[in-house]
């Protein structure tokens, strides 16, 4: 491990930020150095700027994932290289408002039916019922399902914030078919070593893989499931702040785009077609 990498791991583990979080932006710097060739410090402002435009016209990366490159390039010159100056040459983009792929509930439960393992559809199960980001499935223990209280405890969310969510009793059933069918110990859903949770890689695998058998017309991911466990709440006329409080969202400004996607206000308007007075018959206009 290089010098530079270390810093910058410690820096973050300073900031509390979470394993994953620092896996992605290690990553990122890595890159960017790579893609020159150099150690990131001897790499100035036309050096961002070219790899920015890079990434932008020539691997086409999502949004997201340049968002994550700049913050991680902010992160580095700022709190590891101590370089403040640097920080107005990484600018952000202009943020990209895209409303999340939501699945109708007859479409999630074809999802649950596409698949004949019982792992994998408790998987997709319990990240519907209880709206869970896939690092908190991840690493869900044994002991967080409380059955008696009927939540399940989500430890270190994001923002290192624990939360609790409801045990749905359709889902403790499943859970409890689960559990004497493969015995997890430790961890709820063990990966492979055993003593090891299952690898945010592998959920996405099966979230993917269940979704192309169920045919659906739309690419699922552990996050859409989330989606749809807040969009399908609202439906069902729960308040936005319960919903926040459910999804472990910081902000209600984040919860709110659920009403975006929620069809509940649009089929309870009335378009303004319907309070016209009666027309011709349509079949007999020319």
């Amino acid at each position: 491990m290089t010098e530079l990498r270390r810093r910058m791991i410690e820096e973050l583990q300073l900031r509390n930020y979470s394993p994953n979080t620092v896996e992605i932006y290690v990553r990122c710097v890595a890159k960017f150095a790579q893609h020159f060739k150099l150690s990131p410090d001897r790499l100035g402002p036309e050096h961002i700027r070219q790899y920015q435009l890079f990434l932008v016209q020539r691997k086409k990366v999502a949004w997201a994932v340049f968002n994550q490159t700049v913050c991680a390039l902010r992160f580095f010159y700022h709190h590891v290289l101590h370089r403040d100056w640097m920080i107005e040459h990484i600018p952000y983009p202009r943020h990209e408002e895209k409303l999340p792929v939501v699945l109708s509930p007859a479409e999630v439960a074809a999802v649950f039916d596409a698949t004949r393992n019982l792992k994998h559809r408790t998987i997709l199960m319990t990240i519907y019922a209880a709206g869970l980001r896939v690092s908190e499935l991840t690493h869900l223990r044994v002991s967080d399902i409380d059955s008696k209280r009927q939540v399940i405890c989500v430890r270190q969310g994001k923002g290192r914030k624990d939360r609790q969510v409801m045990l749905s009793p359709k889902l403790l059933e499943v859970l409890r078919i689960y559990w004497k069918s493969y015995r997890p110990t430790v961890w709820l859903f063990p990966g492979n070593p055993p003593d090891r949770p299952i690898t945010r890689e592998t959920v996405l695998t099966i979230c993917r893989q269940t979704g192309e058998a169920a045919h659906l017309s739309k690419r699922i991911s552990p996050h859409t499931l989330r989606h749809c466990f807040a969009t399908h709440l609202l439906e069902d006329a729960i308040d936005l702040r319960r919903i926040q409080v459910l999804l472990g969202h910081r902000n209600l400004k984040t919860t709110a785009k659920y009403l975006h996607v929620s069809n509940l206000a649009v089929r309870s308007t009335v378009s303004p077609l319907d309070r016209l007075p009666d027309v011709n018959d349509p079949t007999t206009a020319r």
